[in-house]
C-alpha cells in the first residue's frame, strides 16, 4: 500500500486574510504554522493515520495484540474504525483512577462505515455473518447511522475488511481526526415529500475526501449531515457541516448552508451562513468548509479543537468571507433559512413511497442488536420483495421499498425479530451509547438501563388517560461526552455516580431538560436546562420520569411541548 505522506509545509502561510499570529499560538496552520504543540498532533505528523492499515495487515494480524505499537494502538487504529473496548468487570468509580492500559481489554470496538445510512440486504448480511463469527454476535445501530460491532481480535480484522470491501462497505476513516461517516436523510430518493435527493452530493463527497490524505489529519473528529427532505432528519444542528434542503426562489431546489456545531462537554447549535448551496457546488462547498477547518482549525488544546471553537471566535460573518474569497474564490448566493419542520424526522412508522411502494420505519430499543438479528432482517426483506434498507440517526432501521400487501406480515414478522414498526412514547424516541459495557469513559451501564426504563414507562402510560406529550425523547449517556446527545433531548442523562439516600454510591445520572433539535412540535433547537443539583439513582429512573410526566399532565398548556413546558416552569416542577 502507498505511503500517505504530509502535504502541508511547516511554516505559516503568507497573505493570508483570516488572522495573525497570536501572543500564545493555538496551533492553526495558516497562522503559526505546522509544527505540532501537543503529542496528539506529534503522532498525526509522524505518520499519517491512513497508513497503519498496512501495519495491521502485515505485521499485527499475525503477532496478535502484544505486537502492536502503543501509539498505534491509542491512536491511529481509529482512522481504520477500531478503538480498544474495556476490560469487563471494572466498575465505573475505576474510571478515572486507571490508566488507559489498565482499563483496555485485547479486543475491539469495530465501526463499519455506512454514508448516508444506504444498505443493501446482501450488505446486511455480510455485517450479519462477521458479526456472528469474529464478534460474539454483538452489534448496535448507532445515532450516526453505522453498525459497531464488539469483541474484535486484531487477527481477524484482514479477513473482516475482506469480506465487508466484497459488498462496497469499509471502515475507513469511521474514527479519528477525520472526516467521520456522512448523516444523510433515511428516506433520500424515496419520500414522495423530499425537496431535493441529496444521495447523489453524499455518494461525491465520499468518493473525492474519504481516505484522501488532504484531508486525513485534522484538528479533530469532524462530522457532516446532509438532507433533502421537509423533516430534517439529520440532526443537522449539531453537525461540523451540514446542508438543508430548501427551494431558492431564483435557483430552484438545494441546501442551506450550517456550520460549527457540536455536543460534548461543551455544547454548540450550528449557524447559518446565510448561503445557498446547489447541488453541483456542494462538494466544493464541503471541502472549503472543511479545509477552513484544517487549516485555521485549533490544535494546541485538544479540548478546543472542534470547529465549533472557530466559529465562536470568528462568527458567521466573517467565517462566510474566508470560506467565500480563500477556498472558493467566489461569492455564494444569499439564503433564506428552511421552513420548519413539517413532521416527525425519525420516519418511525409505515409511509407511502413517491412509487407507491412503502417504507417502515423500525425500532430497535435503544440500538441494540445482534449478527443473528441483522441477519435475520435481511432475509425477511427479501422474502417480503425488498433488497434495500436505511440505518437513521435516531438508532433506527428503515426498511424500503414492501408492496402494500405485504405492509401488515413484515411488521408482524419484524417485531419477532425486536424491530417494532409502532413502538411506545417512550421506546420510540430512547436512545442509548454505549456504556460502561464496552467504552473505556464510560462511569455507568446505558443500554440496559434505558432499555429497562422505557419498557416500564411504555407499560404504565398504556393505560393513562390525560394529557402526554406528542414526543418524548430519552437520551442515556454513560459520560459527560455526549455520544447519545443528551443535552438536545427532552430528558437528557448524564451518567455519573451519585451518592443514595444511605450514604452508598451507586449509578444514577445528572438530568438535563427540555433540549431539543428542530422539529414540527418544538420548532427552534434548545439547548436542555439543568437544575442544581438534580440527579436521580439508575433504578429510580422509571419513577422520576413517571412523575415528571404526571406534572406535566397537570400544568402543560394546551399544545405545549415537553421540552417547551420544561423550560417555562419553574425548578420545583423538574425535581
Amino acid at each position: 500500500m502507498t505511503q500517505v505522506t504530509e502535504r502541508i509545509p511547516r511554516k505559516a502561510a503568507a497573505g493570508s486574510t483570516a488572522g495573525r499570529r497570536s501572543a500564545k499560538p493555538n496551533g492553526q496552520w495558516k497562522i503559526d504554522g505546522t509544527e505540532p504543540l501537543n503529542a496528539n498532533e506529534e503522532m498525526k505528523a509522524a505518520d499519517n493515520g491512513l497508513n497503519v492499515r498496512e501495519r495491521i495487515e502485515k505485521v499485527y494480524a499475525h503477532g496478535g495484540f502484544a505486537s502492536i505499537d502503543p501509539e498505534d494502538l491509542h491512536g491511529r487504529f481509529r482512522w481504520w474504525g477500531l478503538y480498544t473496548q474495556r476490560k469487563q468487570g471494572i466498575p465505573g468509580g475505576k474510571t478515572a483512577t486507571l490508566e488507559p492500559h489498565e482499563l483496555e481489554d485485547e479486543y475491539f470496538m469495530l465501526r463499519v462505515r455506512i454514508d448516508g445510512g444506504a444498505l443493501t440486504t446482501e450488505q446486511l448480511e455480510v455485517i450479519g455473518g462477521i458479526s456472528t463469527e469474529f464478534a460474539r454476535d454483538t452489534a448496535d445501530v448507532t445515532d450516526r447511522q453505522n453498525i459497531q460491532l464488539h469483541w474484535i481480535d486484531v487477527r481477524d480484522v484482514p479477513e473482516i475488511w475482506r469480506r465487508l470491501e466484497s459488498v462496497g462497505l469499509s471502515t475507513t476513516e469511521a474514527c479519528g481526526d477525520v472526516p467521520r461517516v456522512i448523516l444523510g436523510s433515511p428516506v433520500a430518493g424515496i419520500a414522495a415529500e423530499e425537496i431535493i435527493d441529496p444521495t447523489p452530493v453524499i455518494a461525491e463527497i465520499a468518493r473525492r475526501y474519504v481516505g484522501n490524505p488532504e484531508f486525513s489529519n485534522l484538528p479533530r473528529k469532524y462530522k457532516t449531515a446532509i438532507t433533502g427532505h421537509p423533516s430534517q432528519d439529520v440532526v443537522h444542528e449539531i453537525n461540523d457541516f451540514a446542508l438543508v434542503g430548501v427551494v431558492h426562489p431564483e435557483h430552484g431546489p438545494g441546501y442551506d448552508l450550517w456550520v460549527g456545531g457540536g455536543l460534548s462537554a461543551a455544547p454548540r447549535l450550528g449557524e447559518r451562513l446565510g448561503v445557498f448551496v446547489s447541488e453541483d457546488a456542494a462538494p466544493d462547498v464541503w471541502e472549503g468548509v472543511t479545509s477552513i477547518f484544517r487549516d485555521y482549525g485549533f490544535r494546541r488544546l485538544r479540548n478546543r479543537a472542534r470547529l465549533k471553537f472557530l466559529l465562536a471566535d470568528w462568527g458567521p460573518e466573517k467565517f462566510r468571507q474566508v470560506l467565500e474569497d480563500e477556498y472558493l474564490g467566489r461569492a455564494l448566493p444569499d439564503s433564506d433559512a428552511a421552513p420548519a419542520p413539517t413532521g416527525p424526522g425519525d420516519h418511525s412508522g409505515v409511509h407511502r413511497q413517491k412509487d407507491g411502494r412503502f417504507y417502515i420505519g423500525l425500532t430497535p430499543l435503544v440500538g441494540r442488536v445482534s449478527g443473528t438479528t441483522l441477519s435475520g432482517l435481511a432475509r425477511l426483506l427479501e422474502k417480503h420483495g425488498s433488497q434495500r434498507l436505511r440505518t437513521t440517526p435516531h438508532q433506527k432501521v428503515v426498511a424500503l421499498d414492501l408492496a402494500e400487501e405485504q405492509v401488515e406480515p413484515f411488521i408482524a414478522a419484524a417485531r419477532e425479530l425486536g424491530f417494532e414498526a409502532r413502538p411506545g412514547l417512550v421506546s420510540r424516541s430512547a436512545i442509548a451509547c454505549t456504556g460502561i459495557e464496552y467504552c473505556k469513559l464510560a462511569i455507568v451501564d446505558t443500554k440496559d438501563t434505558a432499555a429497562a426504563a422505557a419498557r416500564e414507562l411504555d407499560r404504565r402510560l398504556a393505560d393513562r388517560s390525560g394529557r402526554l406529550p406528542k414526543k418524548l425523547s430519552l437520551n442515556v449517556n454513560g459520560c459527560p461526552n455526549s455520544c447519545a446527545r443528551i443535552q438536545t433531548a427532552d430528558i437528557g442523562l448524564k451518567g455519573q455516580l451519585i451518592t443514595d439516600d444511605d450514604g452508598e454510591q451507586v449509578a444514577g445520572f445528572q438530568v438535563h431538560l427540555g433540549g431539543t433539535l428542530a422539529t414540527s412540535e418544538d420548532g427552534e433547537p434548545t439547548l436542555g436546562r439543568t437544575v442544581r443539583g438534580l440527579k436521580v439513582a439508575a433504578d429510580r429512573l422509571p419513577d422520576y420520569v413517571d412523575g415528571l410526566l404526571q406534572r406535566y399532565a397537570e400544568t402543560a398548556e394546551e399544545g405545549e411541548s415537553f421540552a417547551a413546558w420544561a423550560h417555562r416552569v419553574d425548578e420545583e416542577e423538574l425535581v
